[in-house]
């Protein structure tokens, strides 16, 4: 039975605990090994069940592009549905555009997860999480819903039971083109592939807790945007520690796993940065919207 609302829809961000590029498919596409773990950093997100089939989307903080991942999720499962019902999708959008922390792509995510709640549709996860990677690599795992390994282009995912965490997450004003990044020659694209059973036992966990790898991305990224530099030397001075995520110009700094973190943001921050102290996520706030065991014929 479908639903005429869904208010207050979680859309969190993640985090990549490391990022390593280990080879490249024959289409070009580069071969990722990452760690994703989501934070509680969200966007959040308003449906209203429409009759007529339109969807129209009303942005209630910073305006988002026309053509925006959320608008696109939503046309895609109507038409892979064939749903005559439409929607009014409002966002409250906190996670900062452009960070690498995946907001798009978990917004697309959670519309996904919403519609096919408020349109009656009963799609599995796995059938959701195919109609997502044609819209980008990162939705899968948002609609996955579990802190992963993530291998491939994004696409193959072995779960991970990670221990809560603190993160100092920082966004400069600047950002960076990630095509800047992929065709610069600083960026290192023959990494040592690792195995996921390596990361499955207490002595990889510990291993990514205390930092484990690099992100790649990193040093083409500080050529471009001095700024990640800047961030990234005010965390380690901060916390001891710090890393880009992703491609975007976002910088993370692990703060321990306690109660309360080892130490607190700075309250001087430049003017146009936005941080925040982040916990890890055991897992989406929609993790239990889907049933994989009520499969259907796809």
């Amino acid at each position: 039975m479908s639903l005429a609302a869904l208010t207050g829809v979680a859309a969190p961000a993640k985090l990549n605990l490391f990022l390593h590029i280990v080879g490249r498919r024959p289409d070009g596409y580069h071969l990722l090994q990452s760690v994703f773990v989501l934070i509680d950093w969200s966007d959040t997100l308003h449906f209203e069940r429409r009759a007529d089939g339109r969807l129209a989307r009303h942005d209630l903080t910073a305006t988002l592009p026309a053509d925006d991942l959320c608008l696109r999720a939503a046309r895609a499962l109507q038409a892979a549905s064939g749903t005559s019902f439409g929607a009014d999708i409002a966002i409250d959008k906190q996670v900062p555009w452009g960070a690498g922390m995946g907001g798009g792509s978990s917004d697309a995510a959670s519309t996904l997860l919403a519609l096919n709640r408020l349109w009656g549709l009963g799609w599995t996860r796995s059938r959701l999480m195919a109609l997502g990677l044609s819209l980008g690599a990162d939705v899968p795992f948002f609609i996955g819903g579990q802190n992963a390994f993530v291998e491939g282009i994004g696409e193959k995912m072995t779960p991970l039971a990670l221990p809560r965490q603190w993160l100092a997450v920082v966004k400069p004003a600047a950002g960076i083109e990630t095509r800047a990044i992929f065709a610069s020659p600083l960026l290192a694209r023959d990494h040592e592939a690792d195995k996921v059973a390596g990361f499955l036992a207490d002595e990889g966990i510990q291993q990514l807790l205390n930092g484990y790898g690099s992100n790649v991305m990193q040093p083409p990224a500080e050529a471009e945007c001095p700024d990640v530099t800047k961030v990234a030397r005010v965390l380690a001075e901060r916390f001891g520690n710090s890393r880009m995520t992703g491609s975007g110009s976002a910088v993370f700094a692990r703060a321990g796993t306690g109660d309360q973190p080892a130490a607190s943001l700075p309250s001087d921050l430049p003017e146009g940065w936005v941080g925040r102290m982040c916990r890890s996520l055991a897992q989406h706030p929609l993790r239990d919207w889907q049933d994989e065991a009520k499969d259907e014929q796809v």
